[in-house]
């Protein structure tokens, strides 16, 4: 069973829903206030298109720390009143197991309905969901319905594929004609092993509805677990944070040397009074260890918020002991590493992003992206950071005039003036049938000094979209070495001649 507290990155910021507020990360909307979604703001969009709707929308970057903060209170609400032990899968969304707590309170319905009341106890409005498996109780929390044991397959198998968070995996499924998780759940299981590999095959279990790590009300197991104790016990928040960081690496090499993965984290801290704090944080394999440290830091800042830290009359003050306990052991099952760092810097470098984004504007950090075209400047487009390019141009298509290679080692961003002449000094021209009126003999380039040309190639015609009036595009491309080692590339449109890179 999962329960999801609706908007919760917005009500953690206090944001009123009257105002046209959205909750931001990674250059997507997070949150937004129906007073937003009114004006055809919707989750998972791109911010410029979201502020193209609405001009005077407010955004405020996502906050994981104090979403954290924030949910503590409900997580306490629920295991003092209705469960005994959870998972925190994010801020504001959490699973439970359901067998023995729908015994005790009479059945899933029941269940269902003490965990929304423990949650309006506090003024947070959630729904909750059940099926076979925790990705998919996540879908039914979202259209707040109980799926009924065994029919879990059936109520996947009309969603999208984009619910499985791997983009790359639905657009090549979708190309492959594949468009729903029903039709992805009834391929053979040998061939997407096969042919995607093992996160392939472990999105074809989700989509079956077969889950590898399911919920456990068991204690955890001390297999692996990395501690730290602190003599005397630690009062200082930053410095617990700061041994955090420390035991999230240690518990990582520990287990990439012995070959393993864990399905969830158990956080422990043993405060002076004896008293001992524990949260389960749903990890899949799938969190870096700075990941699991920064979910650890923001555990230690809820539990100081929530007053949980604060000791008692009879005991010291501090932790005394922090540890970190991975659960549900699995075989890796391996992972191809960045060409240039590993996913844990591809991660911080995602992080950096984003603040510098939320500095200085959307479009401050972009990624360039290879697409089709016939010039340099025209196979490479800016991207936002974090944003999902719209399709393009395929840049593997036939395209006839394409400049061979080798391919110049600097493009312009924008073509700089050039004057190419011959020798009586007169600027040379490409005729309608593709030809040069002379053989160029000086070139310019800006504000340099005119050099001669020692070597040329071309001219190359082009005439792009002549059927699509307003965009036609008629110029003819040459390439030119002059006496200093210097080889350009020209090209000459409406009789104005342009260098528009510079091989070297």
């Amino acid at each position: 069973m999962v329960v999801w507290a609706l908007d919760w990155p917005l009500v953690a910021a206090k944001v009123p829903g009257t105002e046209p507020v959205a909750v931001t990360a990674a250059g997507r909307i997070v949150a937004c206030t129906a007073a937003a979604r009114a004006a055809g703001v919707r989750r998972s969009m791109r911010i410029r298109q979201a502020v193209g709707l609405l001009p005077e929308l407010r955004l405020k970057p996502r906050d994981p720390a104090g979403e954290t903060r924030a949910f503590e209170p409900l997580l306490h609400r629920f295991e003092h009143d209705v469960v005994a032990r959870l998972e925190v899968l994010r801020p504001g969304l959490v699973a439970l197991p359901v067998r023995g707590a729908a015994r005790y309170w009479g059945g899933e319905e029941p269940l269902a309905v003490q965990l929304r009341e423990a949650a309006a106890a506090l003024g947070i409005d959630c729904r909750v969901g059940a099926a076979d498996t925790v990705f998919a109780a996540a879908l039914a929390a979202r259209r707040a319905v109980l799926v009924p044991p065994g029919a879990t397959p059936g109520f996947l198998s009309d969603y999208g594929l984009g619910v499985l968070g791997r983009p790359a995996l639905a657009d090549l499924l979708f190309r492959l004609g594949v468009r729903t998780l029903g039709a992805f759940a009834a391929l053979p299981s040998g061939s997407v092993l096969a042919r995607f590999g093992p996160d392939g095959a472990a999105a074809h279990r989700l989509a079956r509805g077969v889950e590898d790590h399911g919920l456990d009300a068991r204690p955890s197991s001390d297999s692996y677990q990395v501690e730290h104790r602190f003599d005397p016990a630690e009062t200082r928040l930053e410095a617990a944070s700061f041994t955090a960081k420390a035991l999230a690496v240690r518990l990582h090499h520990a287990l990439e040397e012995a070959g393993l993965v864990c399905a969830r984290i158990e956080v422990r801290a043993r405060m002076a009074d004896g008293r001992t704090h524990a949260r389960a944080w749903r990890h899949e394999g799938r969190l870096s260890d700075l990941a699991v440290a920064e979910r650890l830091r923001w555990q230690l800042q809820a539990w100081q918020e929530t007053g949980a830290l604060v000791p008692t009359a009879a005991g010291g003050e501090g932790i005394a002991l922090l540890e970190l306990v991975p659960e549900h052991l699995t075989p890796a099952p391996g992972q191809q590493q960045a060409l240039f760092g590993t996913a844990a810097a591809q991660e911080v470098l995602g992080q950096a992003a984003a603040r510098l984004q939320a500095l200085f504007g959307h479009q401050a950090v972009t990624r360039a992206e290879e697409i089709g075209g016939r010039g340099p400047a025209d196979r490479i487009r800016r991207v936002p950071f974090g944003d999902f390019a719209e399709p393009g141009r395929p840049p593997r298509a036939p395209w006839a005039g394409q400049l061979p290679a080798p391919h110049p080692a600097r493009v312009f961003p924008t073509p700089l003036p050039a004057r190419l002449l011959d020798e009586a000094g007169n600027l040379l021209g490409v005729s309608g049938r593709g030809q040069l009126n002379a053989a160029p003999a000086r070139l310019t380039v800006g504000s340099g000094t005119p050099a001669p040309v020692v070597g040329w190639a071309g001219p190359w015609p082009l005439d792009e979209d002549w059927w699509q009036p307003g965009q036609r595009r008629r110029l003819a491309r040459l390439q030119t070495v002059t006496d200093d080692g210097r080889a350009w590339l020209l090209h000459v449109r409406d009789n104005r001649w342009w260098a528009e890179a510079l091989y070297a």
